[in-house]
Formats: C-alpha cells, sequence, structure tokens
C-alpha cells in the first residue's frame, strides 16, 4: 500500500533532515521532488498544485526557516498537509434510533461491491448490530446468489424474493421484513454497470428517494486511480454520496484514488478494503496513513489487528505456561497460526517506523524474501501438523526415526526438522531467561542495575 510514493517521499525527508540549515532552495528543491512523486502516484494534478501550494507556503515562513530543526518543522508541515488530503479525521457511520438504518452500496460493475457488502455485514455484526443483506441486482446473471453465498460464508442472513424483480418493491419488501423481525441495519448491494448511464442513476436516484438511508457510500477500485476519483465524482453529482469504499488497497502500490477522492469529491473515504478475506476490511484513518506512507509505522493499527486475534484468556494460559518454563511445540504451532491469521510478513512489517526496521535490519527484506520466509513459516506449521500430541508436548522423546517420520509426513528434509527442534529449545530456553527476569548471559535485571550503579560509584570517585 502506498509503496512507490512512500519510497520517494522518505528519500525527500531524509535528504531535508540531512541539511544542518534549510534554505529556501532546500524547499524549492524538496517541493519538486514531492510533486513529481504525487503525479506519477496518479494523484489528481488540482489536488497535487494545492497540496505544494499549502506546503510551501507554510515552510517558507520565518518561524521555520529561523527554528534550530527546520528539517523537522517541514516533515511536519508534509505530514500536517498530507492528513488533511486524506479527509483530516476519521469519519465513522452514524446510526440512528430509527430501524433498520438503510445503507446503500453504489458503484461501477467490477469494483467489488457485493464482496464488500459481505465484508461490511460481517464488520457490523462483529460490533455488535444486527445486519439484513439485500441484493437489487436484477440485471446481472446470478448477481443475488452471489450475494446469497457470501451471506452463508459468514453467517449473516439475506432477503431473497425470487418472485421479485423490480429493485425498489425488492427495498420496500425488505425494508418490511426487517422491521417485523428486528433487523438494525439494511445493507443494499445495488446494481452496477460498464459505464454510468442514466438508467443506472434514475434507480439509484428512485431507491434513494424511498429508503431515506443513513449512508450511501460509493464502493470503487483503488488499483484504477483517476477512474476511480472521477466516477466518485459524477456518482455524487446525480445521487449524493456520503463515504467512499476503497477496495483492494493491498494491491494499490500507488495510491492516487486515496489521495483525491476526498478533495475532488468532499466526501471522506470511510473504510478500505485490504485483503481477500471477509474481515480484510479496516476503518480509514487519515492521520495513519499518513504516517505508514512517510515512513513512521502504524503502530495503533497494528495493536488493534493483535487484539482482534488474540483471546484474552490463551494470552493468560501462555503467560502463565512461559512463567513455569512449560512452552510446547503445540503451543510454538498456535503463535505460528495467530502470526497468519494477522496476515503476510510484508503486511505486518507496513506498520512498523522505517527506522525501527532500519535498525533490525529488515528494510533490506524484498518482497521475494518475504514470501520465502511465508512459506518457510507455512512448513514449520507441516512439520509440528505431522508430530504426535506426544511428540509435541516433550520434544526430548523425538529420536531419529521419529524425525524421518515426521519429514515424510511434512514433505520436508530431516535436516529441517532438526534446524526447528533447534529453533525451538533456543526460543525455549530464551523465553525461560526472560520470565525468570533475566537476560541470557547477562544475568538479572537486578544484577544489571546493580552493576550500573557500581560503575557510576567508581566514575564519580575517580573524579574526586
Amino acid at each position: 500500500m502506498f509503496e512507490a510514493l512512500s519510497d520517494k517521499l522518505r528519500r525527500v525527508i531524509r535528504d531535508l533532515r540531512g541539511q544542518g540549515k534549510i534554505t529556501e532552495e532546500h524547499i524549492q528543491a524538496a517541493m519538486r521532488e514531492i510533486r513529481i512523486a504525487l503525479l506519477e502516484a496518479d494523484v489528481n494534478y488540482k489536488v497535487v498544485k494545492q497540496f505544494i501550494d499549502r506546503v510551501k507556503e507554510k515552510a517558507l515562513g520565518q518561524d521555520v526557516l529561523g527554528s534550530l530543526s527546520p528539517g523537522q518543522h517541514v516533515i511536519k508541515i508534509v505530514y500536517d498537509e498530507l492528513v488533511e488530503m486524506l479527509g483530516g479525521t476519521s469519519t465513522q457511520l452514524l446510526f440512528t434510533p430509527r430501524n433498520p438504518n438503510v445503507i446503500m452500496l453504489v458503484g461501477l460493475q467490477g469494483s467489488g461491491k457485493t464482496t464488500t457488502a459481505g465484508k461490511l455485514a460481517h464488520y457490523l455484526a462483529q460490533r455488535g448490530r444486527n445486519p439484513l443483506l439485500l441484493s437489487t441486482d436484477v440485471y446481472r446473471p446470478a448477481a443475488r446468489e452471489q450475494l446469497a453465498i457470501i451471506a452463508r460464508q459468514i453467517h449473516r442472513p439475506i432477503y431473497e424474493d425470487g418472485d421479485c424483480h423490480d429493485p425498489l418493491e425488492l427495498c420496500r419488501r425488505a425494508r418490511a421484513h426487517a422491521q417485523l423481525t428486528g433487523f438494525d441495519t439494511l445493507l443494499i448491494d445495488t446494481a452496477g454497470r460498464l459505464h454510468i448511464d442514466d438508467a443506472l442513476m434514475n434507480e439509484l436516484e428512485q431507491i434513494k428517494r424511498e429508503m431515506r438511508p443513513i449512508e450511501v457510500l460509493f464502493v470503487a477500485d483503488a488499483m484504477t486511480g483517476q477512474d476511480a476519483v472521477n466516477s466518485a465524482d459524477q456518482f455524487h453529482r446525480r445521487v449524493g454520496i456520503s463515504g467512499v469504499i476503497l477496495t483492494k488497497m493491498d494491491g494499490d502500490a500507488r495510491g492516487g484514488a486515496a489521495l483525491s477522492i476526498k478533495a475532488v469529491t468532499g466526501q471522506p473515504i470511510k473504510f478500505i478494503g485490504v485483503g481477500e478475506k471477509y474481515d480484510a476490511l479496516e476503518l480509514f484513518y487519515p492521520d495513519r496513513i499518513a504516517s505508514r506512507i512517510l515512513g513512521m509505522g502504524d503502530v495503533l493499527t497494528m495493536v488493534e489487528r493483535v487484539q482482534a486475534q488474540v483471546d484474552e484468556q490463551e494470552a493468560k494460559r501462555l503467560e502463565e505456561k512461559l512463567r513455569k518454563n512449560a512452552f510446547t511445540l503445540e503451543d510454538f504451532r498456535d503463535q505460528l497460526r495467530l502470526a497468519k491469521r494477522l496476515g503476510s510478513l510484508g503486511r505486518f512489517l507496513e506498520f512498523l517506523p522505517a527506522d525501527v526496521l532500519k535498525m533490525v535490519g529488515l528494510d533490506r527484506l524484498t518482497p521475494e524474501h518475504m514470501a520465502m520466509i511465508d512459506d518457510q513459516l507455512k512448513r514449520t506449521e507441516a512439520i509440528i501438523d505431522s508430530m504426535t500430541p506426544q511428540e509435541r508436548v516433550n520434544d526430548r522423546i523425538i529420536d531419529g526415526s521419529r524425525r524421518k517420520r515426521i519429514a515424510r509426513g511434512s514433505g520436508t528434509s530431516v535436516e529441517e526438522v532438526n534446524q526447528l527442534l533447534k529453533q525451538y529449545r533456543q526460543m525455549r530456553e530464551m523465553m525461560k531467561h526472560i520470565a525468570a527476569g533475566q537476560w541470557p548471559g547477562v544475568g538479572t535485571l537486578a544484577q544489571q542495575t546493580n552493576k550500573r550503579r557500581k560503575h557510576r560509584h567508581k566514575r564519580k570517585r575517580r573524579r574526586r
């Protein structure tokens, strides 16, 4: 996400930080590079011009040029303007006491609207809402069947009426059904077209007039760049949208749509799709995205993602096992499965600041390296799965013949099995020391503290 733009902006920032004193020439050169980076990222040229003008005006102020750290000032200005360009603040869905609250999803055919309807239903259900799905796409073959399949996969109800082929009448019947059966949200997946036409817009206007939705969300494919922005603008002019959901953000290295859509339409991005799974829908936070683009990381989103996947009781159980030095290969496998639920290594590293990645040497990892590591994690899980329950609990019983059997069962080699057991034992040993408040080869934290105190006292005595 935003990889191409992020790399270029980080280089500009690095150059600014390297200057002892920032001059007007430095800022002009930096703005030139940023302008090129934004245009190459497929950001709307008018939006780019406004952005550069605002940053330049603020960066050339005397307060900045005369400060002790002008480079940091300029970076802060770029960050603030990026946040503003992306929408300013996060805008969540606002529900009313009236039930059902109606949400319309609109957009062109092929933008991922039907899948997004399922993702949004799953997202709302996870947060205590009771959504009912409805497809009004009576034109595209099997469109209603597609949403019904998705509804079954996410275990959410869908209103179906095979005898009705009028979109407006379907909406009326679904609303009446929701009122009678206690659904608080009605999610309408409307018909799309390969292009915008009057028939589509008239139908959407009628549904909006009749259903009075709390939200009309335009669903757009982020990878189509300015085409997505132009379509959103046209839908807003004709129908009136209240927000945008950008799909396939995980595959968009440029980010032009995300950086342009708020400035062009005036409507905020509310959600982004970041994967194929039905839980891969995230709230859009402009400040967090701006931080990620500038290489400052996004630790808050990372923490939220981990918390969503980690069961509190399971975490306590693992902590207790670590204290008792009872961390088994089965526990090791559970941690690998948790890592898989959090996504690929590449997606996880996106949340860490660039300076941290550089410090631990992960900044040099290529996508190929990350894919290899992900593949190795899968092979590691396969090795543990090929063990018996007794072997997972007590690795000491795994002798030579057992290692051969495990290698055959997992489709790996005996060398890989040996390597896994070695890594696991090293990890368990390290965890034992940490649980005891020690660092391997150094001693307890208290001992370290005492050593530091003694060194300080010795230095003081020498000075005297």
